[in-house]
């Protein structure tokens, strides 16, 4: 298959998933399951070509991954590989943490990695944010009671606007994430506001549904934190979680896709020139309030004003109760729903000395 012809298989299958979801929507039956040419090429795939085709999708940098790990109290988290540790007369763990030590010396992802992460012999995840403040794909991240709800509701706008995402359900089974990929690197602001415009999108048509199940972006920053990595997200389909039903892929109606690889191979990935255009789009010609998210406190001047749009999204109320303490804290239920949405993911810190006020 040409490249010409995988671009338009990619083009069908997205224009077919926002149809079956128009159907969906109108109350008019529909199959309940993909039949695409995907299924016969998944079947041919060897196991390189499954770890190329992995590699190609779930792209974050490449000269260094997080690795999970779990103590014998039970506790766990995840920290950036390094060929030194607990190496006898060179780690010293734990007098010295792993970002101070002068010894660290990071491991670059191989296909080596990917392979051991999908055969469960470890765990990995990703740093989305490259060095260049650029991503290859955007990931939401659904939890709490209502995340099922939420991330079918998120896919569904995805589907109406001609968004190709991948539904996974999460490593515990209690929450997903929604993966959109782009055919060439983007700016992690860009990708972020595509983000925050199919959030809002979602809320717009879906009235009943708030933001209580929707956690956070990856990249998680605009631009990458001095002398970090930037927040990490794990990659999917390691083997352990796989066997117990997490960290799959799922369709709309959060079953399991029988052929994991043949999902992944039919997916559409976004250009760059579509961005600003399916934006539009997602907020009716409007662009989303242009709020810097900040997650580092390596910025100067977080407080400062950012530009934004001239036009308000809905009736402001009369007043507002604001106040200064460790953040911002706002009554939402005075805002607008669609104002309420865009302000979600801010976590700006504020100068010294913060002062309550009403």
């Amino acid at each position: 298959m040409t490249g010409d012809e995988r671009e338009e298989m990619n083009r069908l299958l997205a224009e077919n998933r926002r149809l079956r979801n128009l159907l969906s929507e109108h109350g008019i039956a529909r199959q309940p399951r993909d039949i695409t040419p995907a299924t016969d090429r998944s079947a041919r795939l060897g196991t390189d070509d499954k770890v190329k085709l992995f590699a190609s999708l779930f792209r974050g940098r490449e000269d260094v991954y997080p690795i999970r790990w779990e103590s014998k109290a039970g506790k766990s988290g995840y920290s950036p590989a390094c060929a030194n540790e607990w190496q006898a007369g060179i780690c010293e763990k734990p007098r010295i943490k792993r970002g101070d030590c002068e010894h660290r010396a990071l491991i670059p992802v191989t296909g080596q990695t990917v392979f051991d992460h999908l055969a469960g012999r470890h765990t990995v995840g990703v740093y989305p944010l490259l060095t260049d403040d650029t991503c290859h794909f955007l990931a939401v991240d659904f939890d709490d009671a209502e995340w099922r709800e939420y991330a079918r509701a998120f896919a569904g706008s995805c589907d109406s606007l001609g968004v190709s995402v991948a539904l996974e359900v999460s490593r515990s089974g209690n929450g997903a994430h929604a993966w959109i990929f782009f055919s060439a690197r983007v700016s992690a602001r860009d990708a972020r506001r595509l983000g925050t415009a199919l959030i809002s999108h979602t809320c717009a048509r879906t009235r009943q549904l708030k933001l209580g199940s929707y956690d956070r972006l990856f990249p998680n920053q605009d631009t990458m934190p001095k002398g970090g990595f930037g927040n990490l997200i794990a990659l999917p389909l390691q083997k352990a979680p796989r066997e117990s039903g997490g960290s799959v892929f799922v369709d709309r109606d959060l079953q399991p896709y029988d052929d994991q690889w043949a999902f992944l191979a039919g997916l559409s990935k976004i250009p760059p020139a579509d961005i600003e255009p399916t934006i539009l789009r997602a907020t009716g010609g409007r662009h989303p309030l242009d709020v810097t998210f900040i997650d580092s406190e390596d910025q100067a001047t977080p407080w400062r004003r950012q530009p934004t749009s001239s036009r308000l999204p809905g009736p402001m109320p009369a007043s507002l109760k604001i106040t200064l303490v460790n953040l911002v804290y706002l009554e939402k239920a005075a805002l607008p729903q669609p104002l309420a949405n865009r302000l979600r993911p801010c976590r700006t810190k504020l100068p010294p000395n913060p002062r309550q006020r009403d």
